[in-house]
């Protein structure tokens, strides 16, 4: 196991207030989600199953799915380039890295285990994009119990690599 660095202080209390508020279960977007699969009539599910490697949000043991719901700030989301805090920056690198490597040998280890796992970032399951990635989502789980699926990684909502570059281009313009 790898030892963790110590924790800063924070740099106000407000600031302590904020950071001791984050969950990691039960989370604003994780329970959209699951409310998203039972209107689709998508039950049966288990949460942060200890079945499963590295205990995913979302479970479909029959299936051989999970869901894995992440927030866009403390895994770094590809999509939404969120913003790094300015205080203490060489802990929050480390820790970002950890958290990233973590997810990356998770999904190993359910690749290697004949899992499909569904990785669905906070940023599309924002109320313009959520019909459309629990489409996908439901779509994906459905096919799963019709048929057994390879085991592969989805990205749900992922967006074309040009299309990505071409928005932070613009938001960087902005900015300036």
């Amino acid at each position: 196991m790898v030892a963790s660095a110590r924790v800063p202080e924070a740099s106000s209390e407000a600031t302590r207030h904020v950071m001791q508020a984050n969950r990691s279960k039960n989370t604003s977007p994780e329970l959209r989600v699951r409310a998203a699969l039972r209107e689709a009539g998508l039950t049966g599910y288990r949460l942060h199953w200890k079945g499963a490697p590295g205990r995913p949000d979302v479970c479909f043991p029959g299936r051989r799915v999970a869901i894995q719901i992440n927030g866009c700030f403390w895994h770094r989301c590809p999509h939404c380039d969120p913003s790094r805090p300015k205080t203490h920056a060489e802990f929050w690198q480390e820790k970002f890295a950890r958290n990233r490597e973590r997810d990356a040998r998770n999904a190993r280890l359910m690749l290697d285990e004949g899992w499909t796992l569904l990785v669905i970032w906070e940023c599309q399951l924002k109320r313009d994009r959520l019909a459309a990635t629990m489409a996908r989502v439901v779509a994906e789980v459905r096919a799963a119990g019709e048929r057994r699926l390879p085991a592969h990684v989805v990205d749900v909502g992922a967006v074309p690599a040009w299309r990505l570059r071409a928005v932070r281009a613009r938001r960087r313009g902005r900015r300036s």
